[in-house]
Formats: structure tokens, sequence, C-alpha cells
């Protein structure tokens, strides 16, 4: 059974990281630039990273994987642009370096409850650390869905490998307006349970607000996912932190990941 718990609103988060391409339905052979966005209630400005903070970029088409992380990282200017060929569902998958960052005390107490992480809340306060600043070493797990014709063969639901993913159990590209699908969340491929999940719907407009659902994995790691019949973008939002097996380096790891896809003619530029 899934456990979800479902707010309608808005919450406050960190800084989500996203990609989206300037269409997720082209015409094959069409070149579709796939932006980097970073930001709250899924109100994205471009992400300022360089090559530099690229761990992996790649590309799986229908029949197809490319590895593009060497040509996307030849210059300082991350490059982002691809051919999509091949019609079908194409999935593109980024993962970042990791990062740092330190936060003061109140800012990482709230983070820590807005994103789920109740045991590192749990842990700062067995350890009466809730009045310390807190290091941060993080990195960027992101993926989004394009649709290249009307064939719906693809590689959707494939998984990368990435330290914390999302995974639709069914294409979304495939099914009716207003059905639902699942989604896995895995960490180092192993099911996620009890994981908080933000899923944000954004319809009309890119400047239209989105509303958000908060829900956690069941025990197989799986979320469900309610779609509207009305065309829509979608993401899905989550993070997972432990604590940092380098304590000279930063108190806690974590990885975010991101989902995105956009049904009907929504998400078109």
């Amino acid at each position: 059974m899934l456990c979800a718990a479902f707010l309608l609103g808005q919450v406050a988060l960190g800084n989500d990281f996203w990609l989206r391409p300037g269409q997720y339905h082209v015409s094959p052979g069409a070149t579709v630039y796939v932006h980097r966005l970073m930001g709250q209630q899924f109100k994205g400005e471009r992400w300022t990273g360089n090559s530099q903070r690229v761990a992996q970029l790649l590309h799986y088409a229908p029949n197809d994987t490319v590895d593009l992380t060497q040509v996307a990282t030849q210059q300082d200017t991350l490059q982002t642009t691809l051919a999509l060929n091949e019609a079908g569902t194409h999935l593109i998958g980024f993962t970042s370096t990791e990062a740092s960052l330190t936060q003061t005390a109140s800012d990482f107490n709230t983070y820590l409850k807005a994103e789920g992480l109740d045991q590192v809340l749990l842990t700062r306060q067995r350890r009466k650390q809730l009045d310390k600043p807190a290091r941060e070493a993080y990195r960027r797990c992101a993926k989004t869905l394009v649709q290249v014709g009307t064939a719906t063969a693809g590689s959707f639901n494939a998984v990368l490998g990435q330290a914390l993913e999302l995974v639709p159990e069914q294409n979304p590209y495939a099914l009716r307006p207003g059905t639902s699908i699942t989604v896995r969340v895995l960490e180092n491929g192993q099911p996620a349970r009890g994981q908080l999940v933000h899923i944000w719907l954004k319809a009309g407009a890119a400047n239209q607000p989105a509303t958000v659902q908060n829900v956690y994995t069941s025990g197989e790691g799986r979320v469900l996912v309610r779609l509207p019949p009305t065309p829509v973008e979608v993401l899905l939002t989550t993070v997972r932190m432990h604590p940092h097996p380098n304590a000279k380096t930063a108190d806690w790891q974590s990885a975010w990941a991101s989902l995105t896809f956009g049904l009907g003619k929504s998400g078109r530029r």
C-alpha cells in the first residue's frame, strides 16, 4: 500500500535543481536545449555551475545510450544542446560533483523539517547540536523525459546508478490524461523507504504558481503520482542525507534528486 500525505499549497524548501528542455514534445530530428534550473516552488533561475561541476551527463534514446560527459565538458561552459533523432521517449540524466555549504543552525533546522529529514534532526538533537551551524556536502541528481514523435518506446525507466534517483514505472507519455503513475525512489540502487517526495504540478504559462503534493514512499520505495486531465508540467524532488563519512570534510552528505516531464502542450517555449 502506498503511504501518502497530500498537502496542497506552498512549503518552504531549499533550492531545488532540475532539468527543463526547451520543449517536452518534439518531432524526430529536433534539436533541444536542456535548461539547468535552480529555485524554489518550481520557480527557477539559470544554474550558474560550469562544466567542472558535472560528474555525468547521459542521454538514453529508445535504442541507444550516449555518455555526453566528455563532450559536454570540453569547454568551461556546460553544453546541453541535444539532437533527438529517434522517435520515442528520451531520458536525459545529470549528476553533479560534490559541493559544500555551511548553514546557520536555524536555517539548517528549518531545511531539515521542510525536506522530511527527521532522523537528521533527531540526531542533531541527541548530539545537542540544534544550536550549531552545519556543514553539508551535496550532489545533484536530475532527470528529464522528452517525447519525440508519437512512438512511446524508450528508456523512461532506466536506472542510472545515481546516489539518489527517481524512476517512473510507467511512461507518462503513453498514458491517458488524468491517470496515475508510480515512481520509485532509489538510493544507490536500493528502495528508499519512508522518503518524502514533493510532487510539483504547474499548468498554464511558465509564470503561473505551482501546486505541491507531499508524499512519502511505501515500504518498496514507491509513490503514487496522480496526474490531472489537463496539460501540466511535472517536477518531482526529494532529498536524502547521512552523516558524512569524513567528518573533516563536512558534517552531512546529501543527494538531491529530481525528475521532470510535461504532458499535453505544457512546457512548450
